[in-house]
C-alpha cells in the first residue's frame, strides 16, 4: 500500500507482527528521498500534509505508523512534526501520569521510574474526555529494553470472548468502574502518580471537584489525598472506522479488585458493582503479552499510534539512557 505514496516507502521488521493478506503490524513507513537532512525533514513535513488521507487510512488499517529514518532529532523537530498533522491538541486534564512539557505540544511520556514496567492501556480511558491518537517520539535510544509494545484491541477482545464469553458479555452491558486514590502531591515512583492539584491544576478543592464532574469523576476526599472514583464507563468500544469492537479498557492496569485495600493504587469493578474475576485478568495479560509487537526504539523514530483501536505499554529499561516525548490528540 505504501507503494502509492510519492514520498513514504515501506520496510518490513522482523519484529512486525504478520496477520492475513501480507498485512503487518505496525507499518513501518521511510523516505524515498535521498538529501540533505534539512531538506528532507522539510519535506516529511509537506509529505504530511499533502498526504494525510492517505496516512490517516493507513492508521485507520494498521493502527500504527512508525516513522523510522527521518532526521527528527529534538524535541522542536517533533514539535514540527506534529503540527504538520494539524489536529487539535487533546490536554492532560484528568490523567493521571506524571508528565512535563517540553516545548509546545510536546512533553515526557511518563516521569515514574524507567525500569518500572507500564501495564498495556489506551491512553485515558478512565475518564470520558480521552485523547484519539497518540505521538511518541524516541530523542535518546535506550540501551537496552525500554521498549513500547502495542496490541492491536480487536485481537485482544475476540480472544477475550472467546476464553470468556460471559464475562466479556457482562463488561459489554455494565462496563467498568475506575477508583484511583491520588495523593496531595505527584509521587513520581508510580506510573500513575499525579497529584491530584496537578491532575485538575489546581490547589482548590472546589475547583477540582468542578473539573471532576465535567469527566464524570466523584471526588472523595481524606486525609491525605483523594479517592476519585470514575464510571461505569464502557470497557468495549465499538469502532466505527474499522467496523470493530475493541477492548477499550484499562483493565490489566490497576490492582485486582479482590485486593480492596483502598488508601493507595488504582482499583477496577464491574459496573454493576461485581468483582473482576483473576482468571479473567490474567487470561487478558497472557493475550496482551502474546499478541503484542515489540520494536525496538531507534533514535528519531516517531510513533503515531491510534488510541481507539490500540493499546500501548512500556518494558523495564535495562540499560539507560531513554528519553521518549509524547504528544496527545483529540
Amino acid at each position: 500500500m505504501a507503494s502509492g505514496s510519492r514520498f513514504f516507502q515501506e520496510v518490513e521488521l522482523p519484529e512486525q507482527k504478520s496477520y492475513g493478506h501480507g498485512i503487518r503490524f505496525p507499518v513501518v513507513l521511510t523516505s524515498k528521498l535521498i538529501t540533505t537532512k534539512e531538506k528532507v525533514l522539510e519535506a516529511l513535513e509537506e509529505a504530511i500534509r499533502d498526504e494525510k488521507p492517505w496516512l490517516e487510512s493507513l492508521l485507520r488499517e494498521r493502527g500504527v505508523i512508525l516513522f523510522r529514518g527521518f532526521p527528527v532529532i529534538t524535541p522542536s523537530d517533533f514539535n514540527q512534526v506534529v503540527e504538520a498533522f494539524g489536529y487539535p491538541e487533546a490536554f492532560y486534564i484528568g490523567g493521571r501520569a506524571s508528565r512535563t512539557q517540553v516545548v509546545g505540544r510536546i512533553y515526557t511520556a511518563n516521569e515514574s521510574p524507567l525500569d518500572k514496567r507500564i501495564p498495556f492501556h489506551h491512553e485515558m480511558t478512565y475518564v470520558k474526555n480521552f485523547p484519539s491518537k497518540l505521538f511518541f517520539f524516541c530523542e535518546e535510544e535506550p540501551g537496552s529494553g525500554g521498549q513500547t509494545p502495542i496490541v492491536l484491541s480487536h485481537i485482544v477482545y475476540e480472544k477475550m470472548k472467546k476464553k470468556h464469553p460471559e464475562f466479556v458479555a457482562k463488561l459489554e452491558e455494565h462496563g467498568l468502574t475506575y477508583t484511583i486514590v491520588t495523593s496531595d502531591e505527584d509521587q513520581h515512583s508510580s506510573f500513575t502518580g499525579r497529584g491530584w492539584k496537578s491532575v485538575y491544576h489546581t490547589d482548590d478543592k472546589k475547583v477540582a471537584e468542578e473539573r471532576a464532574a465535567k469527566l464524570g469523576t466523584k471526588l472523595e476526599w481524606m486525609e491525605n489525598g483523594v479517592k476519585t472514583i470514575t464510571g461505569p464507563l464502557p470497557a468495549i468500544r465499538w469502532d466505527k472506522e474499522s467496523q470493530r469492537k475493541t477492548w477499550f479498557n484499562n483493565l490489566t492496569g490497576p490492582v485486582n479488585g479482590d485486593a480492596k485495600i483502598y488508601d493507595k493504587g488504582t482499583y477496577v469493578d464491574l459496573g454493576n458493582g461485581e468483582t473482576v474475576p483473576n482468571d479473567a485478568m490474567e487470561d487478558c495479560s497472557n493475550i496482551l503479552e502474546e499478541e503484542c509487537a515489540i520494536i525496538p526504539w531507534k533514535k528519531g523514530d516517531v510513533m503515531f499510534v491510534n488510541n481507539l483501536t490500540v493499546l500501548h505499554s512500556r518494558q523495564p529499561l535495562l540499560k539507560p539512557p531513554r528519553r521518549i516525548l509524547a504528544s496527545l490528540c483529540k
